[in-house]
């Protein structure tokens, strides 16, 4: 019996990431709690629940401090566009709050691997080269997307062309006013 609706496409298997990523937070979650037992067992259990609560505590500061941060830029943003006025260049627009953010996050998690990565991530040279590896990254990967976003014949080939609109067509009809054809 048939449907009519098309056949589903090839399946490539489990990607790589599909794969390592539950690994990886298998293992970084195992390596937290040793760490954790490790720690209590070398001082107490109190002194690890005093660290966590701390560093909870700067955690959420440091999350609301950010956004608090990144609200100001925005709303600063929206009343220069408002009135017409060129944005300020003094270098201080919104630049680390998600890094900073990510920090505060990973403060909050409960573990001491996690509270050092957030550490890190609260100097302002390591937040910078993080920010810079994360931007490279996500170009790379939106290079990659919009490279296999391209049209392809049947025979492999790629269809070139472009749009031209002509301004003076009406903006309601897509095809705009095209030239008559002369033979």
């Amino acid at each position: 019996m048939t449907t009519g609706a098309p056949l589903l496409p090839p399946t490539r298997g489990r990607s790589r990431a599909r794969t390592l990523i539950p690994l990886g937070l298998a293992a970084w979650l195992v390596l937290e709690i040793w760490l954790l037992a490790l720690v209590a067992d070398a001082a107490s259990a109190l002194a690890v629940l005093a660290l966590l609560v701390a560093a909870g505590a700067l955690g959420a500061a440091v999350v609301k401090r950010a956004g608090r941060r990144a609200f100001t830029a925005l709303t600063e943003t929206l009343q220069q566009q408002r009135t017409g006025g060129a944005p300020a260049a003094d270098g201080k627009g919104g630049t680390g709050n998600g890094m900073l953010m990510l920090g505060g996050l990973l403060l909050m998690l409960p573990g001491l691997v996690s509270d050092v990565l957030g550490l890190l991530l609260l100097l302002p040279p390591v937040r910078t080269a993080a920010a810079r590896f994360a931007e490279r990254a996500l170009d790379r990967r939106v290079g990659t997307v919009l490279r296999q976003a391209r049209i392809h014949r049947p025979d492999g080939k790629v269809v070139p062309g472009e749009v031209i609109r002509d301004a003076s067509g009406d903006p309601a009809d897509p095809r705009g006013t095209r030239p008559p054809l002369t033979p």
